[in-house]
């Protein structure tokens, strides 16, 4: 890890930087852990502020996989959730590859925008409740899928579109948790694809990611613990603020 920041992000700093890195993947891991969401909102909206987006999507990119496919065993009916919501994925997958591919001739502008951009968009949804009238056709699972897709490649971060519309169509707890945790494992894999074929995910850096997966894990089982010990409404709210804070400091860095 450390040789991996010191060739790409801040070169005189190391360790300091290397200990920041590891930190806010634990504080990631029990995000996801506490909320059972947000994982790549907390680690991005920090990550961006030591190395260049692109980076930090490929940093993250382990942690991403893992974590969905627990997220997603642990529904109670996985099998049915694929064949309901297989074209969502489809269109989840096609996008996401797609965009992620090209990842290295977006400008870093571009990317830091779309990463504050789904921070705030994330943060807003789940602050305010914000909920849209859309039915359950194959038209509408096809064209979230598409933009969520899009948005993921450009900032790893797909879950808010996903969200807004299950929540939108009031669909209960266990197919929330089943088709989301199934939608995020469908992107998380053409993701990694993508940037291993962009050039963007090498050994060197599938080895860091694999590192901060451990302390990633760390953070979950941390948050778990810190669930039934914490009142969940106070720590989620602050927690989404802090997410805004931070998506519209990323979305006017990227403009000026």
């Amino acid at each position: 890890m450390i040789e991996f920041i010191n060739s790409n992000i801040l070169p005189s700093q190391d360790i300091a930087v290397t200990i920041a890195v590891m930190a806010i993947f634990l504080f990631a891991g029990i995000i996801k852990g506490f909320l059972g969401i947000g994982l790549p909102a907390a680690a991005m909206g920090f990550l961006t502020l030591l190395m260049d987006p692109t980076y930090a999507i490929s940093l993250l990119t382990l942690p991403i996989i893992f974590t969905n496919i627990m997220q997603y065993l642990r529904c109670e009916n996985p099998v049915p959730i694929a064949r309901k919501y297989w074209l969502f994925a489809l269109a989840i997958v096609t996008s996401i590859f797609i965009t992620s591919y090209f990842i290295l001739s977006y400008p870093r502008e571009l990317l830091t925008i779309s990463i504050g951009l789904a921070m705030i968009t994330f943060s807003v949804t789940q602050i305010f409740d914000v909920r849209f009238p859309i039915n359950d056709s194959q038209g509408w699972h096809f064209g979230v899928g598409l933009f969520a897709g899009i948005l993921g490649g450009l900032s790893s971060i797909w879950s808010p579109p996903v969200a807004m519309y299950l929540l939108a169509r009031n669909v209960n707890k266990a197919e929330f948790i089943g088709a989301t945790g199934f939608l995020l494992l469908a992107g998380s894999l053409p993701l990694a694809t993508g940037l291993i074929l962009a050039g963007v995910m090498t050994i060197e850096t599938v080895q860091h990611s694999l590192m901060g997966l451990f302390v990633v894990l760390v953070g979950f089982r941390i948050g778990e613990v810190l669930r039934q010990h914490v009142p969940q409404a106070l720590f989620r709210r602050i927690v989404l603020w802090v997410f805004l804070i931070m998506g519209i400091r990323l979305v006017l860095v990227g403009l000026f």
